[in-house]
């Protein structure tokens, strides 16, 4: 992907898919993620494929509605999610995301662990 982000306080870092941070995923094997979130803002991200490494944090713009997933060294992977209005409404005051890994095979949840969450707005 080649959109660019900025902040005044940042450099311009370039904006990468998920695809090649993620275990298993070919053109059979796609990585398939669902979030829900509640009216408390507990926010749940489940995946079926595990990541080649830990994430860092997410982030998520109340303006555009997008979470990104931005790993150790600060570099930002988009998932191509969007919030409906609704989950952007409890997600702004949220501060953490459980990440779920779920068996592709026999749909078990496997591994969870709890991400850090920063809100934003332009």
């Amino acid at each position: 992907m080649s959109d660019n982000i900025s902040d005044a306080n940042t450099e311009m870092k370039p904006i990468k898919d998920l695809s090649g941070f993620v275990l298993g995923v070919d053109e059979n094997n796609h990585l398939d993620i669902e979030v829900a979130v509640n009216e408390k803002g507990k926010v749940v991200l489940f995946h079926n494929r595990a990541f080649k490494g830990p994430i860092s944090w997410f982030e998520f713009d109340l303006d555009t509605n997008k979470l990104t997933f931005v790993l150790d060294d600060g570099e930002i992977r988009d998932a191509a999610f969007y919030a409906t209005p609704t989950m952007a409404k409890y997600m702004q005051n949220s501060h953490q995301i459980l990440m779920v890994l779920i068996d592709h095979e026999t749909g078990e949840a496997s591994d969870g662990t709890y991400v850090p969450l920063i809100i934003h707005r332009n």
